[in-house]
């Protein structure tokens, strides 16, 4: 877990604000949080800590938890817009910020345009990402949720928060919803964020924000940032706010995800960046030739069933602390883990073919056998996760090896050519949702 920045409180009004500070750039930055936060628990996700350990580069951040939420006082779950902007205020004048970028996302969208328009001298610019102006359908804001919608979400805060079963964790953050490790991470933060009684209160709060008025009084510089497929917020309610503040900048860009730390969130920093400073920083490649290693236990669901929850759990935990420690010996990358399966990263083949027999080794005193599948190829890193064809490749080589059985695309074969390791074709085949037949070859070892 990254270091944790100290975390002070500021009063407000009867309330106790949390807040803390990081970066020592020329511009003050106010990260301005959605409906739910705690600056404590954020540190705790590698997504989030590498999206606001980037923001500190160009700019001193200002985090806080808006009152009823994570670190700041609970009290009394009905908040307004007013108040929420006298919190920041507070927060402001505490660090001794005279003007500051607002950095709005979501839920904090609204009472960042409010204190921009009531407060233009403090407000140095304002950056919305993933908000709206108003968050409810009426007959000339049709791209609102309707009352069946609210009915459906509230009903599953009361029932579903803080947990993996949560209806909002898919809608949030559809990228990871595969990935149950980061499910859990995700449904634990909302836990220390917010109560469920908290968490329906503010929504219902939210359901009624309406700023609509104020956007043609809004005169700070303002970016508008949407992703066109998100599934919270249309990418409609960008597009009104862009043609209803004067001069304002809209950028959408690609992807699902509600929450800015998953998916490409150097897309949304890059521009935030550029649009505080005036440049974007040389951000390292994303994408990089590596080769993929799939690892999966032969057999697995037979073997749970035959175990028993408990037991299988104590094997599955076992193997995964074997698999890591060949995965150091060999310089692998770890890059998430799927039930039974693993899947890590390699920037050279023939250490990975290598690695794959190591595991195969290593587990086989726990009574277990591993299918192995390797490709290489130009992969994207986005956040802790890897995405593209080559992934999907090695996913497909994996699927076809047997038990006990390193299964390679031709690539790597002949990228390894001249390191000793040697390899019997295993036929031509065609790979799902891949073009053309792909030559497979089994690693011999010894």
């Amino acid at each position: 877990m990254a270091d944790v920045p100290a975390t002070h409180y500021v009063k407000s009004d009867d309330v106790h604000i949390a807040y803390q500070v990081i970066g020592d750039g020329p511009r003050d930055l106010l990260f301005v949080p959605g409906f739910v936060s705690n600056v404590e628990a954020l540190w705790q996700s590698p997504a989030r800590t590498s999206f606001f350990r980037r923001l500190a580069t160009f700019s001193r951040v200002i985090m806080f938890d808006k009152r009823g939420t994570g670190m700041s006082d609970r009290g009394s779950q009905i908040f307004t817009l007013e108040q929420r902007m006298h919190d920041v205020q507070a927060v402001l004048d505490q660090v001794g910020s005279k003007r500051a970028t607002l950095f709005g996302v979501s839920e904090g969208g609204p009472m960042s345009l409010l204190y921009a328009a009531t407060y233009p001298e403090r407000t140095s610019a304002l950056v919305l990402c993933g908000t709206y102006a108003r968050r409810s359908w009426a007959p000339d804001y049709t791209f609102g949720w309707t009352d069946a919608q609210w009915s459906t979400f509230l009903e599953d805060i009361e029932h579903h928060w803080g947990t993996t079963d949560a209806m909002s964790l898919l809608m949030w953050a559809p990228s990871v919803a595969g990935n149950k490790q980061i499910l859990e991470q995700i449904a634990a933060y909302f836990r220390a964020s917010a109560s469920p009684g908290a968490a329906s209160s503010i929504m219902r709060m939210n359901r009624e924000i309406d700023v609509r008025d104020i956007l043609p009084v809004t005169r700070v510089p303002t970016l508008i940032l949407h992703r066109t497929d998100e599934r919270v917020i249309d990418v409609k309610h960008a597009r009104y706010m862009a043609q209803q503040i004067p001069c304002a900048k809209l950028v959408e860009l690609s992807g699902q995800d509600h929450t800015v730390w998953f998916g490409n969130q150097n897309a949304i920093l890059d521009e935030v960046e550029e649009f505080v400073t005036g440049h974007r920083q040389a951000a390292e490649p994303d994408r990089v030739l590596a080769t993929v290693l799939f690892v999966d236990i032969a057999g697995s669901t037979e073997r749970a069933a035959a175990f028993g929850d408990g037991a299988w759990r104590a094997l599955l935990d076992a193997f995964y602390a074997k698999v890591r420690d060949v995965l150091g010996q060999y310089r692998g990358r770890e890059i998430n883990t799927t039930g039974d399966g693993f899947l890590a990263t390699f920037d050279g083949p023939a250490r990975a073919v290598r690695c794959a027999s190591a595991i195969g080794d290593a587990v086989g005193p726990l009574g277990l056998k591993v299918r192995c599948g390797l490709h290489t190829g130009e992969c994207e890193f986005v956040a802790q996760d890897i995405v593209g064809i080559a992934v999907h490749i090695g996913a497909r080589v994996a699927a076809l090896a047997a038990p006990g059985e390193i299964l390679v695309s031709q690539t790597v074969r002949d990228l390894v050519a001249g390191s000793g390791l040697t390899f019997e074709e295993r036929g031509r085949h065609v790979l799902k949702g891949v073009p053309d037949e792909w030559r497979l070859y089994r690693a011999v070892t010894t």
